[in-house]
Protein backbone atom coordinates (compact mmCIF):
# COMPACT_ATOMS: atom_id res chain seq x y z
CA UNK A 1 0.00 0.00 0.00
CA UNK A 2 0.99 3.30 -1.48
CA UNK A 3 0.99 6.69 0.61
CA UNK A 4 1.42 10.05 -1.20
CA UNK A 5 2.90 13.08 0.52
CA UNK A 6 1.99 16.08 -0.27
CA UNK A 7 3.22 19.78 1.00
CA UNK A 8 0.57 21.98 2.85
CA UNK A 9 -0.51 24.90 0.50
CA UNK A 10 1.11 27.98 0.74
CA UNK A 11 -0.74 31.25 1.76
CA UNK A 12 -1.35 33.88 -0.90
CA UNK A 13 0.90 36.39 0.84
CA UNK A 14 3.92 34.50 0.68
CA UNK A 15 3.69 35.37 -3.07
CA UNK A 16 3.13 38.69 -2.21
CA UNK A 17 6.18 38.20 0.17
CA UNK A 18 8.51 36.97 -2.55
CA UNK A 19 7.57 39.24 -4.64
CA UNK A 20 7.78 42.29 -2.81
CA UNK A 21 11.38 41.79 -1.53
CA UNK A 22 12.42 41.25 -5.63
CA UNK A 23 11.49 44.57 -6.54
CA UNK A 24 14.47 46.71 -6.53
CA UNK A 25 13.34 49.17 -4.36
CA UNK A 26 13.69 47.03 -1.39
CA UNK A 27 17.55 45.71 -2.37
CA UNK A 28 18.15 49.73 -2.32
CA UNK A 29 16.68 50.67 0.48
CA UNK A 30 18.59 47.65 2.25
CA UNK A 31 21.37 48.84 0.51
CA UNK A 32 20.90 52.91 1.76
CA UNK A 33 20.14 51.61 5.48
CA UNK A 34 23.91 49.50 5.64
CA UNK A 35 25.56 52.37 4.09
CA UNK A 36 23.98 54.86 6.57
CA UNK A 37 24.67 52.82 9.56
CA UNK A 38 28.81 53.22 8.39
CA UNK A 39 28.09 56.78 8.13
CA UNK A 40 26.56 56.84 11.16
CA UNK A 41 29.62 55.40 12.49
CA UNK A 42 31.83 57.94 10.87
CA UNK A 43 29.81 60.84 11.86
CA UNK A 44 29.91 59.61 15.62
CA UNK A 45 33.84 59.30 15.67
CA UNK A 46 33.89 62.33 13.65
CA UNK A 47 32.29 64.93 16.45
CA UNK A 48 33.62 62.52 19.36
CA UNK A 49 37.23 62.63 17.94
CA UNK A 50 37.93 65.47 16.32
CA UNK A 51 35.33 68.21 16.50
CA UNK A 52 34.13 67.79 20.84
CA UNK A 53 37.97 67.94 21.58
CA UNK A 54 38.34 71.31 20.08
CA UNK A 55 35.20 72.74 21.20
CA UNK A 56 35.95 71.96 24.27
CA UNK A 57 39.62 73.18 23.90
CA UNK A 58 38.28 76.45 23.20
CA UNK A 59 35.89 76.43 26.06
CA UNK A 60 38.54 75.88 28.44
CA UNK A 61 39.72 72.10 28.38
CA UNK A 62 36.07 70.77 29.26
CA UNK A 63 35.24 67.12 27.73
CA UNK A 64 31.53 66.94 26.77
CA UNK A 65 31.57 63.06 27.93
CA UNK A 66 32.34 64.09 31.71
CA UNK A 67 29.28 66.58 31.62
CA UNK A 68 27.08 64.46 34.19
CA UNK A 69 24.97 65.00 36.92
CA UNK A 70 24.83 62.28 39.46
CA UNK A 71 21.28 61.75 40.68
CA UNK A 72 22.29 60.14 44.09
CA UNK A 73 24.07 63.49 45.24
CA UNK A 74 27.28 61.98 45.51
CA UNK A 75 30.01 63.28 43.34
CA UNK A 76 31.80 61.50 40.33
CA UNK A 77 35.18 62.61 38.90
CA UNK A 78 34.46 60.69 35.87
CA UNK A 79 31.00 59.50 33.97
CA UNK A 80 32.88 56.24 33.37
CA UNK A 81 33.21 56.29 37.55
CA UNK A 82 29.53 57.20 38.48
CA UNK A 83 28.26 54.72 36.21
CA UNK A 84 30.89 51.63 37.36
CA UNK A 85 29.21 52.79 41.18
CA UNK A 86 25.66 51.95 39.97
CA UNK A 87 24.37 56.14 40.27
CA UNK A 88 22.03 56.81 38.15
CA UNK A 89 23.36 59.72 36.29
CA UNK A 90 21.66 62.93 33.73
CA UNK A 91 24.10 62.80 31.14
CA UNK A 92 24.14 66.27 29.70
CA UNK A 93 27.44 65.65 27.64
CA UNK A 94 26.83 62.76 25.84
CA UNK A 95 23.56 64.59 25.01
CA UNK A 96 25.72 67.19 23.38
CA UNK A 97 27.27 64.68 21.32
CA UNK A 98 24.40 62.83 19.69
CA UNK A 99 22.96 66.52 19.03
CA UNK A 100 26.38 67.85 17.26
CA UNK A 101 26.01 63.80 15.22
CA UNK A 102 22.40 64.90 14.23
CA UNK A 103 23.38 68.42 12.94
CA UNK A 104 26.29 66.87 11.00
CA UNK A 105 23.97 63.98 9.93
CA UNK A 106 21.37 66.64 8.60
CA UNK A 107 23.67 68.79 6.60
CA UNK A 108 25.28 65.58 4.56
CA UNK A 109 21.41 64.27 3.91
CA UNK A 110 20.68 68.15 2.97
CA UNK A 111 23.38 68.41 0.57
CA UNK A 112 22.83 64.64 -0.94
CA UNK A 113 19.30 65.76 -1.45
CA UNK A 114 20.00 68.83 -2.99
CA UNK A 115 22.18 67.11 -5.42
CA UNK A 116 20.40 64.20 -6.00
CA UNK A 117 17.21 67.07 -7.23
CA UNK A 118 19.79 68.64 -9.37
CA UNK A 119 20.41 65.56 -10.82
CA UNK A 120 17.01 64.60 -11.83
CA UNK A 121 16.13 68.25 -13.03
CA UNK A 122 18.70 67.73 -15.28
CA UNK A 123 17.44 64.36 -16.40
CA UNK A 124 13.98 65.87 -16.82
CA UNK A 125 15.21 68.59 -18.86
CA UNK A 126 16.91 66.63 -21.20
CA UNK A 127 15.38 66.08 -24.79
CA UNK A 128 14.08 62.88 -24.99
CA UNK A 129 12.85 60.73 -28.73
CA UNK A 130 9.83 62.14 -29.47
CA UNK A 131 6.92 60.12 -29.60
CA UNK A 132 6.07 56.89 -31.96
CA UNK A 133 3.22 58.30 -34.38
CA UNK A 134 0.10 56.93 -33.19
CA UNK A 135 -1.84 54.33 -35.49
CA UNK A 136 -3.98 57.44 -36.81
CA UNK A 137 -1.02 59.23 -37.12
CA UNK A 138 0.55 56.18 -39.82
CA UNK A 139 -2.40 56.07 -41.66
CA UNK A 140 -2.78 59.55 -42.60
CA UNK A 141 0.73 59.95 -43.71
CA UNK A 142 0.08 56.05 -45.29
CA UNK A 143 -2.98 58.48 -47.10
CA UNK A 144 -1.00 61.04 -47.81
CA UNK A 145 1.64 59.06 -50.19
CA UNK A 146 -1.21 57.26 -51.98
CA UNK A 147 -2.65 60.88 -53.04
CA UNK A 148 0.79 61.94 -53.80
CA UNK A 149 0.91 59.07 -55.52
CA UNK A 150 -1.71 59.19 -57.79
CA UNK A 151 -1.74 62.66 -58.27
Amino acid sequence: MQTSFSLPRQPGWLGEFRAFIARGNVVDLAIGIIIGAAFTGVVGSLVKDLINPVIGLAIGGVDFTNIFVALNGQSYPTLDAAQKAGAPTVNIGLFINALINFVIIAFVVFWVGKAAARLMRREAEAPSAPPAPTRSEVLLEEIRDLLKTRG
